[in-house]
């Protein structure tokens, strides 16, 4: 079977779970006999564009003509049984999909996000989950409120981009839900549920896990709003010092402030700065619990796959597809700092005890031979 694989990687100055995914997906499918061809772009790449294609940029999520133009090449020239599309944008566009059928090739794709409806593509602004665009043909208050990078007028676009494409975006021939939750959202849009598939992402096997239990608590991801930071830290503050052990925070963002601010006044918090993805995964198998404090409605955490596999379990909270992920190799909460401290003092006791379960959830439902033979049995349905 040949498949093109299409994503728009993110920027590398914003770090991207999807990327690491999008790249370990290729590299499993590979090793189970499937001919990949690659159709990559890169958010980076914009600087670097010629001036007239720089000139078109804000109407790219809409339509950019130079990746049409490459894409029906590379299809005309591979041949392949379908498409699997991951993120369009900005430098693919939706329009990849007619692309695609224009030349008798399925499309296939990933929902990683909530972009069929949401500009922001999180259900969440301002500090708080938001749906006020569900429902409506244009999402006024995505312009409103600036959804899109900050700007009114890159809002403006990316909620056109929707409103033109939703007749796109009901055309894909099969949709992959990374969990229920995101199937859930997928009907919502209009999806009949015979074209959509729940398939999380698997993440590489660490090999043998340490049978010793881990120390303290690891908070890793973008150090951002809906990300939980905020709720973790309120949440510990709400004990002692040195009570529930230690926490280490990694990553990058706006709110790197608050974490080093904490760090300085207490001695059982720090942080750590931004880490690679080595360093992360040795600090997680250092931990003896990763929490995963979202505030908004979390797709699919890769720090959460990542625990499984290295046997830590998971302290998360009931936003998005952290409880289907979680299941009963961790403790989940509502995201609240009462409730996320309650949720702490019981990892805290119970940690070490659920630390097999967790490597077993991951073996048996996030391993990547699992995983990667359930996206071809997806492949071959939708190749008939």
């Amino acid at each position: 079977m040949k498949v093109v694989v299409a994503h728009n990687r993110y920027a590398a100055a914003s770090p991207s779970g999807e990327n690491v995914i999008v790249d370990a997906e290729i590299a499993q499918l590979r090793a189970a006999g499937v001919t990949v061809v690659p159709f990559l772009r890169s958010s980076d790449e914009i600087s670097s564009l010629p001036a007239t294609q720089k000139a078109l940029l804000p109407l790219s999520p809409v339509y950019n003509r130079a990746s049409q133009q490459a894409l029906a090449d590379l299809l005309r020239t591979e041949k392949p049984d379908l498409l699997h599309l991951h993120n369009p944008y900005p430098l693919l566009s939706p329009w990849v999909v007619r692309t695609a059928h224009r030349h008798g090739v399925p499309v296939i794709q990933t929902v990683h996000n909530y972009r069929q409806v949401c500009s922001s593509g999180l259900y969440f602004r301002d500090g708080h989950v938001c749906h006020d665009c569900r429902g409506r043909a244009l999402g006024l208050p995505a312009i409103q409120h600036a959804c899109y990078r900050g700007s009114r007028a890159q809002s403006a676009v990316m909620a056109t981009t929707l409103a033109i494409h939703r007749g796109t975006w009901r055309s894909v021939d099969r949709y992959i839900a990374l969990t229920s939750a995101i199937g859930d959202h997928l009907r919502d849009y209009g999806i009949p549920a015979d074209r959509i598939s729940v398939k999380p992402n698997a993440v590489p096997d660490p090999g043998p896990v340490s049978v010793t239990p881990g120390h303290g608590f690891l908070f890793a991801a973008r150090l951002s709003p809906e990300k939980g930071l905020g709720l973790l830290l309120d949440a510990w503050r709400g004990h002692a010092e040195g009570e529930l052990g230690t926490l280490r925070i990694a990553g990058d963002g706006p709110l790197r402030p608050l974490a080093e601010e904490v760090a300085a006044a207490r001695a059982d918090v720090t942080y750590l700065g931004p880490l690679d993805r080595a360093a992360t995964m040795a600090q997680i198998a250092a931990a003896a619990c990763v929490v995963a404090p979202s505030a908004w409605h979390d797709v699919l955490p890769t720090i959460v796959l990542e625990s499984l596999a290295c046997g830590r379990p998971v302290l998360g909270t009931t936003m998005g597809g952290i409880p289907y992920l979680v299941g009963d190799a961790g403790w989940v909460v509502e995201p609240e700092p009462g409730a996320i401290a309650g949720g702490l003092k019981a990892a805290y006791a119970g940690a070490a005890r659920l630390a097999p379960a967790a490597r077993r959830r991951y073996e048996e439902s996030f391993a990547p031979e699992v995983l990667v033979q359930r996206l071809i049995e997806i492949y071959e349905e939708v190749a008939k």
